[in-house]
């Protein structure tokens, strides 16, 4: 077989979610691993105030391309953007670009979704469902396409405890369930969304396993592979180790954290976290494209699912992440910590709360008392109230643990030449957790919130500095609520004055044992 750079040399490929964090690693990998690819079709909607050509150009101009950059700075011509909306009719792909993209793609990488787990099931019903179903149809008259790969989640089934590399039946008919919200009022809809996603946490998961039912159907027609990775996080090694460019999932938490602004977390310690780096789920979906394309007339007429996680073969916990991040903080802090790190991971409901009082809701109050004193806006306390909810909607996927079946993962593996290996590595056993940890904290220091390594004394020098705040103010609320104690209490005079007379007891044995030995 050919291998994989070879593939895609001469392909047209579209992909939609272009512009999202896993989409621009994709763009990034194909540009950069398979020089000779053609063309790379993006779909893109025109947002305000920025036109599609205008989204894309400053997509490119990110630290991402660098490498591909250096390698051919004329890669931008091969990126052709084309003008979409997944939330309109046929995907609002005029019919000049209908026909383009029916008359010369090869394959297609569906990574569009809303990943917000919070959103109404309305909307992420037309972004992860309906969309899917426009863009399957649209794969269906393209007279060239070797491959449909869609991007899921690891968590669509979460309801079940082992997960294999199959498709479950859906929760629930997705045209019937289309059909019936139709014409029902947001309000209505808001109303009943619990009761339909049932023992799914969110909208996000239960949409997306109606997504997968959608793919399955077509699976006769098209050469289908399903993705489903878990948490993506930073980057492993590429482009380059730690790049992260969103607040999503564990990189905010892991922010806030070192920020000092998130203090404790309800989630058990000893359950896996299932971080999956995004360049390892990248690599495998350009792999599991290339095998899909190539075997597609031996395909057995269903979808070929890979369980893209890391817990069944190199697994990592809950309580070593909260180590590891609360240690690479302290060695690389970021730039005016709030507080010093210090976050407890708990599965004590009550214990979390205590916690959320004395460290987050009562040190914000004060802080925004000194702000409105001071003349300005109070911030601290709408800051944590979007923590606690941001947070809320993670202690689902924080507090328990799922067995994924790998498989296909592993016979995907076991296909690749020693060089395809190496070039599209998603081996995670190689996978050294305590460095990745430490690659991801400064990820989001460097890439995220744009601060500058060279700031790190300075920074250190801000938590020596709030190190010696606490301590003095610990000191003397100590003392305060000691001397309240001593002028309110004969007892407690009594207790004080026999300490002090057991330490002064304990001064003159020690003086008398060091006179004596010499």
């Amino acid at each position: 077989m050919a291998s994989i750079a070879d593939y895609y040399a001469g392909k047209n490929v579209l992909i939609t979610g272009a512009t999202g964090f896993m989409g621009k690693v994709l763009v990034e990998k194909l540009l950069r691993s398979c020089p000779e690819v053609r063309t790379l079709y993006l779909l893109v909607r025109p947002k305000a105030g920025q036109s599609m050509q205008e989204r894309v150009s400053d997509m490119m101009k990110c630290k991402l391309f660098d490498r591909v950059r250096e390698d051919n700075p004329d890669f931008h011509q091969k990126i052709v953007p084309i003008s979409s909306e997944l939330t309109q009719p046929a995907l609002a792909i005029s019919p000049e670009d209908v026909e383009r993209l029916t008359s010369c793609v090869n394959i297609i990488f569906h990574c569009a979704a809303t990943i917000r787990f919070d959103e109404p099931l309305k909307h992420a019903l037309q972004l992860n469902v309906i969309a899917t179903q426009q863009l399957l149809s649209l794969a269906q008259q393209m007279h060239h396409l070797q491959a449909f790969i869609h991007i899921s989640t690891a968590y669509a089934n979460c309801n079940r405890r082992h997960i294999d590399e199959i498709i479950y039946p859906p929760p629930v008919e997705p045209k019937k369930l289309i059909d019936s919200l139709e014409w029902m009022e947001d309000s209505i809809v808001r109303d009943i969304t619990p009761r339909l996603i049932g023992e799914r946490p969110n909208t996000y998961t239960y949409t997306k396993a109606l997504a997968e039912c959608v793919v399955q159907r077509e699976s006769s027609k098209l050469s289908i592979g399903i993705i489903r990775p878990s948490i993506v996080g930073a980057s492993w090694q590429e482009p380059f180790p730690g790049w992260i460019d969103n607040f999503n999932g564990p990189s905010g938490v892991f922010i806030a954290a070192g920020k000092g602004i998130l203090r404790t977390m309800r989630a058990n310690n000893d359950a896996v976290a299932d971080l999956i780096p995004v360049d390892v789920v990248i690599n495998l979906t350009l792999a599991a494209g290339w095998y899909t394309a190539v075997h597609r007339l031996t395909f057995p007429p269903a979808a070929l699912v890979y369980n893209c996680t890391t817990g069944g073969i190199n697994p990592f916990h809950w309580g070593e992440i909260e180590h590891h991040v609360m240690s690479s903080f302290k060695r690389n802090p970021l730039e005016q910590a709030f507080r010093r790190p210090n976050a407890n991971i708990t599965s004590n409901y009550l214990m979390n709360q205590y916690w959320v009082l004395v460290s987050h809701k009562f040190p914000a109050l004060i802080y925004d008392l000194y702000l409105r004193l001071s003349g300005q806006k109070p911030q601290m306390m709408r800051i944590f109230n979007r923590l606690h909810k941001a947070i809320g909607l993670l202690e689902y996927f924080s507090s328990q643990d799922w067995e994924w079946n790998s498989e296909n993962m592993n016979m995907l593996m076991s296909q690749l030449s020693p060089e395809d290996r190496k070039t599209f590595n998603f081996d995670v056993r190689q996978l050294n957790w305590p460095e990745y940890i430490e690659n991801y904290c400064i990820g989001t220091k460097k890439y995220v919130l744009n601060e500058d390594m060279s700031d790190i004394p300075a920074a250190r020098q801000h938590l020596r500095k709030l190190r010696n705040i606490r301590y003095t103010f610990n000191t003397l609320l100590l003392v305060f609520i000691w001397r309240v104690f001593i002028a309110r209490s004969q007892m407690a005079r009594n207790i004080w004055y026999f300490v002090v007379s057991l330490c002064f007891k304990f001064l003159s044995y020690f003086r008398a044992s060091s006179t004596l030995t010499n």
